[in-house]
C-alpha cells in the first residue's frame, strides 16, 4: 500500500486547485457562485472552466479522449471540490466516467466522449425508492418486445436530476442481475417531482413508467452497478473530507484571533483539546479515504473484500464530518450562527454527506456482516 501520489495525480489535484480558487464558500457573489440557500442550477461557469482544464475528462479512458485516470484521482479532485462547497455535479459525472470506461460496452462508448468534454452531465439515481433501501431493487427492468429494454419504477433524492442530460439509472432484472439504464431527461415517460437536499442542491423522484430503451442504452455489464456504487461512496468520503478540512482550518483561524479575559481562544485548554480531537478525526478520514480508493484502483486482494475498506471510510467520514463541523459551531459560539458566515453552508453539505449513500451505522452493519462471512473457521 503506498499512498504516494503520481505525478498525474498531483497534477491534477493543481489543476483543480487553480479552478477551484474563483470559488467562493461564502455565497458572496463571483463569476462562479450564485447567491442564495437553494441552487436553481449548477455552476455551469464553473463546469465549463473545469471541462478546459480536461478535469471533466480525468477518469474517461484514453481511447474516448480522457486521460484515464483511476478513484484516486478523482477522489483528489473531490477533496478540492469539498473544501469550497463548489456546486457542480463532478462526483456523479466522474465516477460514471470512470464505471463506464471499464464496464459500459457499447453504450458507455456512446458518451464517454461528451460526457468528457463537459457536453453531456450525467446524474446517478442511488437512493431507491425511499433512500434507505437498495438502489437497483427500486426499478425493474424487463425485455422489450422486439429489443431494447422496458424501466419501471421510483427512484428518490437524484441529485442535480432537473439539471443532467444524462439519468444514470440501475434496475434490477428477473434473474436477480442489475443493469444499467442511460436515461435522457426528457426521454418519454420520465417524469420529475421537485426535490431540495439538505445543502441546498436540485434533486428530483425520479418516476419511470414503461420506459424504452434500445440496447445500447443500457449497460448489462456483470458488476457495472457495482462498480459504481463503490465509486459513489469513495468519492463522498473524498468530499466530506474536503468539508472537515475547510471546517477546521476556519476554525483555527477564529480561535486564533477571537480573545476572551485578554488571551486567544485557542489557548485555553478546552479550546485545544476540542481541536486535536478534530484532528485526529481528520487524518483517520483521510487515511481511511485512501486506503479504500487504493484498493479500488489496484484491485488488490485481501483477508477481506474493498466492500469492508469502502465501510469503514464511509463511517470515518460519516462521524468525522459531522464532529467537525458541531465542533467548529460550539467554537464560534454566536458567530457561527451568522448565515453572512460560511459556516452555516459547511455545516449542511456535512450533513448531506453524512446521510448520503447510507450513515455510519448502515456501514457499521454491513462491516459486521463482512466481517461474520469472512470470519475463520472457528470464530
Amino acid at each position: 500500500m503506498d499512498f504516494t501520489f503520481t505525478e498525474e495525480q498531483q497534477a491534477a489535484r493543481e489543476a483543480a486547485q487553480a479552478v477551484l480558487s474563483r470559488v467562493s464558500p461564502d455565497g458572496v457573489p463571483s463569476p462562479v457562485l450564485s447567491r442564495g440557500p437553494v441552487a436553481e442550477d449548477f455552476d455551469r461557469a464553473l463546469w465549463r472552466r473545469l471541462a478546459a482544464a480536461d478535469l471533466l475528462s480525468l477518469t474517461v479512458a484514453g481511447e474516448h479522449g480522457g486521460a484515464g485516470l483511476g478513484p484516486i484521482a478523482l477522489c483528489l479532485v473531490l477533496r478540492e471540490v469539498g473544501q469550497v462547497l463548489a456546486r457542480v455535479p463532478l462526483l456523479e459525472s466522474g465516477a460514471t466516467a470512470l464505471a463506464l470506461s471499464t464496464h459500459g460496452g457499447p453504450a458507455g462508448a456512446a458518451v464517454l466522449p461528451a460526457l468528457g468534454r463537459g457536453e453531456l452531465v450525467a446524474t446517478v439515481a442511488s437512493s431507491g425508492r425511499t433512500g434507505h433501501d437498495a438502489a437497483e431493487l427500486a426499478v425493474g427492468a424487463r425485455p422489450a418486445a422486439g429489443a431494447g429494454w422496458v424501466l419501471d419504477g421510483v427512484q428518490t433524492a437524484v441529485p442535480w436530476a432537473p439539471s443532467a442530460d444524462l439519468l444514470v439509472i440501475p434496475a434490477q432484472i428477473a434473474d436477480g442481475r442489475s443493469v444499467l439504464g442511460l436515461v435522457p431527461r426528457d426521454h418519454p415517460g420520465v417524469g420529475l417531482a421537485g426535490q431540495v437536499s439538505t445543502n441546498g442542491e436540485r434533486y428530483a423522484e425520479v418516476r419511470l413508467d414503461s420506459v424504452r430503451l434500445g440496447a445500447p442504452q443500457v449497460v448489462t455489464a456483470e458488476g457495472a452497478w457495482d462498480r459504481l456504487r463503490e465509486l459513489l461512496i469513495v468519492g463522498t468520503c473524498a468530499l466530506a473530507l474536503g468539508v472537515g478540512t475547510a471546517v477546521c482550518r476556519m476554525t483555527s483561524a477564529y480561535t486564533g484571533k477571537r480573545e476572551q479575559f485578554g488571551f486567544p481562544l485557542a489557548t485555553f485548554q478546552a479550546v485545544a483539546v476540542q481541536a486535536a480531537d478534530r484532528y485526529i478525526d481528520l487524518r483517520a478520514m483521510e487515511a481511511t479515504l485512501w486506503q479504500a480508493a487504493w484498493r479500488l484502483e489496484s484491485g488488490a486482494g485481501g483477508p477481506l473484500p474493498a466492500a469492508a475498506d469502502l465501510a469503514v471510510a464511509k463511517v470515518w467520514a460519516s462521524e468525522g464530518v459531522r464532529r467537525a463541523v458541531q465542533t467548529a459551531q460550539h467554537l464560534h459560539g454566536g458567530f457561527g450562527a451568522d448565515t453572512e458566515y460560511a459556516l452555516h453552508r459547511y455545516h449542511a453539505w456535512a450533513k448531506q454527506l453524512e446521510l448520503s449513500l447510507g450513515p455510519a451505522a448502515a456501514h457499521e452493519e454491513a462491516l459486521g456482516d463482512l466481517l461474520a462471512a469472512h470470519a475463520p473457521d472457528g470464530y
